[in-house]
């Protein structure tokens, strides 16, 4: 387990700056093609290109990225504070005779938010790849796409108070730092929370309180304005012979945990006061089943919460069993994977499993009556849009929020603008003078697709702030000699959803 001394951090802290052991500078050492090959698992390439380097930082990112022993005397020149000894300390590595072995994953990570961009340092255990072997039970993550995307879609602040619940690494904490004046992190492992506590001294951040515990346990009776979550949703079969990994598997029966955390949030937010976490959910078939979109959606009703929960994905059974069984480290091709196989497939025929959606969770407590409840099922590619999520949901919240007070005049006297993302395609059949097909497109957020009639495109287009909504919808009534009654009728509903969905911007805040 990572433990250090603070003078042994502050000294790491101080090396890893002077060696540059950035994002950027690694890349540039190793190249793009070999850090594409790296993403793919993949490290022979970044391996070749940093044996020919003798920076501090190629040292570094060959003991403590890729998890290869290198040289004691290397690693004492690249820790110039620290030296080896004292990185055996810390626990970053052991030695074995003139050899620095790592016994850790400490990598760089760059990233923007509503504040700019910044950058840490995140240990955690090492990874498969430098394993060469399954993980172990108590394995602790670091970085991967389930962290990015949960630090993509975070709300920004700021606010008082906000929790992280099994912070794992603590990535999600240290973001929720940079918005919130106090934080609390909980895990149920305490190597996890040893981990979190190092990152956070490492990066010089002393607002997060770290505490033990499953779920809302350590934080029994206390309110926060901030909920966030990467739980462990993996559906496990609950029987011998299966590993149950900590970082993933939160030891309840299907989906459970992910209604737990829905259920127990509405408990533990302050009015006003938002959860946001990723999940999955059963489609279940059979008596008391559906699809599990709408089931979550249920939880949250059932809690008092009002919800949007988007699902990006749909795995059928054999997919979702494959996927977990190789993220443990055991090939598919093998007894031991076969069987593994079978248990998941078993266990999902127990309860009329006929596949499993993937996404996000968004609850809110409601301050008076709910207003806002939302189940999408959204799969376009979103590419580098995922980074600025939580900008384009914070802005639909308040859409939604400022659309639904507005009564149907009110919202025709209000004026409005086009996103600046937001592009036109016209198709034309041959020969045809107008359209078969209209299609709004946006470039950030979700990057949805809307259909649209030349009367909705027209009133669109004409959003630019000075006319209020009304004006246009007469005068585009008067050019397409269409009733305006009818047209404000129909156009009213889908401009409430092109705000909420980011196609449209009050002009004015």
């Amino acid at each position: 387990m990572i433990q250090a001394p603070p003078a042994l951090i502050r000294a790491l802290a101080r090396d890893l700056a002077a060696a540059r052991y950035s994002v950027e500078h690694v890349r540039t050492l190793w190249g793009a093609d070999a850090g594409a090959a790296l993403e793919r698992g993949n490290r022979v390439p970044a391996v070749r290109a940093l044996a020919t380097r003798d920076e501090a930082a190629a040292t570094l990112a060959t003991l403590l990225l890729l998890g290869i022993a290198v040289p004691a005397s290397r690693l004492d020149a690249a820790l110039p504070s620290l030296g080896a000894r004292g990185a055996v300390a810390a626990g970053l590595a052991t030695l074995d005779g003139d050899t620095a072995v790592p016994a850790v994953d400490l990598r760089p990570y760059a990233f923007a938010d509503s504040r700019g961009a910044g950058q840490w340092w995140i240990a955690s255990d090492l990874g498969e790849l430098a394993t060469g072997g399954a993980l172990r039970t108590d394995h602790v993550l670091g970085i991967g796409g389930a962290s990015l995307t949960l630090s993509g879609l975070l709300l920004p602040g700021p606010f008082e108070t906000a929790l992280d619940i099994g912070t794992g690494c603590g990535i999600q904490a240290l973001h929720l730092a940079r918005e919130a004046r106090h934080v609390v992190a909980t895990d149920i492992s305490e190597r996890a929370l040893a981990f979190a506590r190092f990152n956070t001294r490492l990066n010089g951040v002393d607002s997060v309180e770290f505490r033990l515990g499953s779920l809302f346990d350590p934080v029994a009776g206390e309110r926060f304005e901030r909920i966030v979550s990467n739980p462990p949703f993996v559906i496990t079969p609950r029987r011998d012979g299966v590993p149950e990994y900590e970082y993933r598997d939160g030891g309840l029966v299907g989906d459970g945990i992910v209604e737990a955390m829905v259920r127990g949030a509405a408990r533990h937010l302050e009015p006003g006061g938002i959860a946001q976490l990723l999940g999955n959910w059963e489609d279940r078939t059979g008596p008391g089943g559906g699809p599990g979109l709408e089931r979550a959606g249920a939880w949250a009703d059932a809690a008092g919460l009002e919800s949007w929960i988007v699902q990006r994905d749909r795995l059928d059974p054999p997919r979702y069993a494959e996927t977990w069984i190789r993220d443990g480290g055991t090939r598919i091709d093998t007894t031991e994977g076969a069987g593994l196989i079978e248990a998941w497939l078993e266990d999902f025929a127990a309860r009329g499993v006929a596949g499993v959606g993937v996404g996000y969770v968004l609850v809110r407590s409601p301050e008076t009556e709910p207003r806002l409840r939302r189940l999408e099922r959204l799969d376009a590619p979103l590419g580098d849009a995922a980074a600025g999520l939580g900008g384009h949901l914070a802005e639909a919240l308040e859409n939604h929020d400022r659309g639904t007070a507005l009564t149907d005049a009110e919202l025709e006297a209000a004026t409005f603008v086009v996103a600046g993302d937001v592009t036109e395609e016209r198709s034309h059949l041959p020969g045809s003078e107008h359209p078969s097909v209209i299609v709004l497109r946006q470039g950030g957020g979700f990057r949805r697709e809307v259909r649209a009639d030349p009367a909705l495109t027209a009133i669109v287009g004409a959003c630019d702030g000075d006319l209020p909504l009304g004006a246009i919808v007469d005068a585009v009534a008067d050019l397409l000699e269409t009733d305006a009654v009818v047209l404000r009728t129909a156009v009213t509903p889908a401009v409430r959803e092109l705000l909420v969905e980011g196609f449209l911007r009050f002009a004015t805040r």
